[in-house]
């Protein structure tokens, strides 16, 4: 799942608006909009400030998930 169905899956459940969700995490509400549109780049702190929220964080890992295949 991307991290922008991810956002506005959680977003949607906890019935929160991008302007609530921003708010709640510290962000600008254009900083919500933008990952909801599929933004290429985004800031990891103010992602993660969003993430925290749901109970997860955004960080370093491995392309190659099959320990066999190393």
């Amino acid at each position: 799942m991307s991290i922008q169905a991810f956002i506005k899956e959680k977003r949607s459940a906890a019935r929160l608006t991008q302007q609530q969700l921003a708010d709640k995490a510290g962000v600008g509400v254009r900083f919500v909009r933008e990952i909801e549109r599929g933004k290429q780049t985004l800031r990891l702190d103010k992602l993660n400030q969003i993430l925290r929220l749901f109970g997860y964080e955004a960080g370093p890992t491995p392309l190659n998930r099959d320990p066999d295949l190393k």
